[in-house]
């Protein structure tokens, strides 16, 4: 029994293992209702090959509302804005942390998502201690799979508004 255990304990690490290698920036939350306000989670899975993630920039896809980040302790946020600083945020960076390569994080804020159904793209700028860098950039020509995506960005897939049934009161 104990070797059943230890062998399913290996299985489960080498999984593991396979897994953050290659692992990419994704959302908790894969698919959210159009026009929904949403709490995007960020979760990020390791460094730049072994160094540190120091920064993380989130840009903006069109259509998307007043994002507002969550504070990270350690971490400074910086939002960038269009033209004269007015109106929603088209990037959101944390800056100035540390997230060792071997351990995860995740980086969350609060948006509202357009009214239009499908996916939705967020390009991510994972930036690491040395000046080495990777840019989730990568969206497929077609459809929605990332097999075969080197660097994908996370992907959310907007639902079409659930149309609710108005309710009969009886008097």
């Amino acid at each position: 029994m104990l070797s059943l255990v230890r062998h399913g304990a290996v299985a489960a690490m080498a999984i593991l293992g396979a897994s953050s290698a290659f692992a990419h920036i994704t959302l908790e939350q894969k698919s959210a209702e159009a026009g929904s306000y949403y709490k995007a989670v960020f979760r990020v899975g390791h460094g730049c090959e072994k160094a540190p993630t120091t920064t993380l920039t989130v840009f903006m896809p069109p259509g998307v509302q007043g994002a507002n980040p969550m504070p990270k302790p350690g971490w400074t946020l910086e939002l960038a804005k269009p033209g004269e600083g007015k109106g929603a945020p088209t990037q959101i960076s944390w800056r100035g942390g540390s997230l060792p390569s071997e351990y995860y994080d995740e980086f969350a804020m609060r948006l509202q998502l357009p009214e239009q159904p499908g996916p939705m793209w967020f390009r991510v700028l994972q930036q690491c201690e040395g000046g080495a860098s990777v840019d989730w950039a990568e969206i497929p020509a077609e459809g929605t799979s990332t097999r075969g995506l080197k660097r994908p960005a996370a992907l959310l897939e907007l639902r079409p508004t659930e149309l609710v049934a108005p309710a009969h009161h009886h008097h």
